[in-house]
């Protein structure tokens, strides 16, 4: 007999592949088989579903196709708007939130050593952008600010129609990592003044592999490719694109449209049925994050006194979760979005990051409330007989 798979709480890391967006894909593995960049019958039908995946994304997005890069993911979607951007400006002045994922903060760091200057902008203990330290920072020589939509730890959202207006007002351009809240809450980049925007689809039911990265039409010019090759893209992404990704890519931003209203009541009712019943079981537990600002769908919670990844080592064959934190060495480090809301690296080890989704059921909430609660009693008693 096969061995029941863990319960699945790390929406934030992935998401399950759609079974409508499997379908779309396979037809791309057999007959569909061309290279979408050649000139002949069977190109152009792999070339429809590259057409698809950017009208689907800039549907998604409120943007026009032609606005949309494929990429290979949101790592190199931020990449590109980073890098692209320091090698057309003569500005020298970057700004970062402290709390971005290390795929914008990496290639900020490696500009600060070819003669950029980089400042980090501060967030509050919920985890936003604190708008009056950005008025103060930005200046007439800033080229980028990149502020996160969404935050992948702690799920806080931010104020992105205000800080677009604040980058407006100095001619900076505003880059918004949207990887976690693309798909899951409507988006709108011209009415919320966003530049550039980076999105995966394995973060919205899609394959992994694939991304795209929005350009808007005026900003193009101020953007250069970090890669060079066959100048597929118009040059600014080369390489065969993937067919079969595109094609997922596509059918996931198109459920996601239309299924935003019911994956949010979902996910608004699994969080709320799961903190209700670990608040009635733990009363000393905390949210890390916002209770009011943040993804539905992500759950940040701190148990006092408890060593989270010793917890999750115990979980491990019954459910599937994550820390906030990089493991590096072997080496367990606290979690620097946890560091920069204000948590001790105490605090930040007896935190537990919770993600759901449209797959999720209630059953699996009280399951894992059940599982969690029963783990953490038994470390609990561990720890003080020690």
């Amino acid at each position: 007999m096969s061995r029941r798979r863990p319960i699945y709480l790390d929406y934030q890391a992935t998401t399950p592949l759609d079974p409508e967006v499997s379908a779309a894909m396979l037809p791309f593995l057999e007959d569909r088989f061309g290279n979408p960049h050649s000139e002949h019958q069977i190109g152009w039908e792999a070339a429809g579903a590259v057409d698809e995946a950017r009208r689907g994304v800039a549907d998604l997005i409120g943007a026009a196709p032609g606005e949309i890069i494929l990429t290979a993911g949101a790592t190199e979607a931020n990449n590109l708007s980073v890098m692209g951007v320091a090698r057309r400006t003569k500005r020298r002045h970057i700004l970062v939130s402290a709390i971005e994922h290390k795929c914008v903060l990496a290639p900020a760091a490696a500009l600060s050593k070819q003669g950029f200057e980089l400042q980090t902008i501060p967030v509050d203990a919920d985890g936003i952008i604190d708008l009056e330290r950005l008025a103060q920072l930005i200046r007439p020589d800033t080229a980028l600010v990149s502020v996160m939509a969404a935050n992948n730890e702690i799920g806080t959202l931010q104020p992105l129609k205000e800080i677009s207006a604040l980058c407006s007002e100095m001619g900076a351009l505003f880059h918004s990592d949207a990887a976690q809240l693309a798909g899951k809450k409507p988006l709108d980049v011209l009415a919320l003044g966003i530049d550039l925007l980076s999105l995966s689809a394995h973060k919205f039911y899609g394959p992994k592999g694939v991304g795209a990265l929005y350009i808007a039409g005026n900003v193009r010019s101020q953007l250069a490719p970090i890669m060079y090759g066959g100048g597929q893209q118009d040059g600014m992404r080369p390489g065969t694109l993937a067919p079969m990704l595109c094609a997922g890519l596509a059918a996931a931003a198109e459920k996601a449209l239309v299924q935003h209203d019911r994956d949010e009541q979902h996910t608004i009712a699994l969080r709320a049925r799961l903190l209700s019943r670990l608040r009635d079981r733990i009363p000393s537990i905390r949210i890390n994050g916002s209770e009011e600002s943040g993804l539905s769908g992500c759950l940040n919670i701190r148990i006092p006194g408890i060593d989270a990844h010793a917890l999750l080592m115990m979980l491990q064959a019954e459910l599937a979760a994550s820390v906030g934190s990089a493991c590096n060495a072997g080496l367990i480090e606290p979690s620097y979005v946890l560091g920069a809301i204000g948590l001790t690296p105490d605090e930040a080890r007896a935190s537990l990051r919770l993600g759901f989704g449209r797959f999720t059921t209630l059953d699996e909430i009280d399951q894992a409330v059940e599982l969690i609660c029963e783990k953490a009693s038994r470390l609990s008693h561990s720890v003080a007989a020690e």
